[in-house]
């Protein structure tokens, strides 16, 4: 008499890849998954592509940030002036200086920078202009202004920041 040696598998024991009675078996199945490489090369393109396009937008992403935190800075400045002129019934000016990027609220002795690559050009009333390189915007008790536009420009980006005369009304514009 002979030993009938014989296994028996439930369904959850029992596995494709590891059923070696198969054509291939364990091995077909393992050397099967991958990538050729073709498809990496493929994929490290793309990815070199993707960042090719993407990081000329990064750099000028810093210029524009710094532009538009300069131009909300100024413009600030300037309601809060109006907003001085109102409350204390009497005038404000926001006077800028050219020559250094800077600017100064009336009654305060704190001078404000702006960023030395930004550069700032100020079209006022005649009556405002002290010289070349300084000239304001004043406000009245009554909230109105002498008007204006202030422009911030770095590279190829520029913010206009506009003065209603009547106003006194300070708006940010993409120009």
């Amino acid at each position: 008499m002979g030993i009938i040696n014989k296994t028996y598998r439930s369904s959850a024991d029992y596995s494709p890849l590891l059923d070696c009675s198969q054509s291939g078996g364990l091995k077909s199945a393992l050397y099967g998954r991958g990538f050729t490489l073709v498809e990496l090369l493929l994929v490290i393109v793309i990815i070199a592509l993707a960042a090719a396009v993407a990081a000329p937008n990064i750099g000028s992403g810093n210029q524009t940030a710094s532009l538009n935190a300069a131009a909300r800075e100024i413009s600030s400045a300037l309601r809060f002036a109006r907003g001085h002129a109102l409350t204390h019934r009497k005038e404000a000016v926001v006077m800028l200086n050219l020559e250094d990027n800077s600017y100064q609220i009336t009654d305060r002795s704190k001078k404000y920078k702006v960023a030395k690559d930004i550069a700032v050009s100020l079209d006022v009333a005649q009556s405002q202009i002290i010289d070349q390189d300084h000239g304001g915007v004043r406000f009245f008790s009554d909230g109105s202004s002498t008007g204006g536009r202030i422009t911030l420009e770095i590279g190829e980006n520029k913010r206009q920041i506009d003065i209603n005369w009547l106003t006194g009304q300070v708006e940010i514009d993409d120009y």
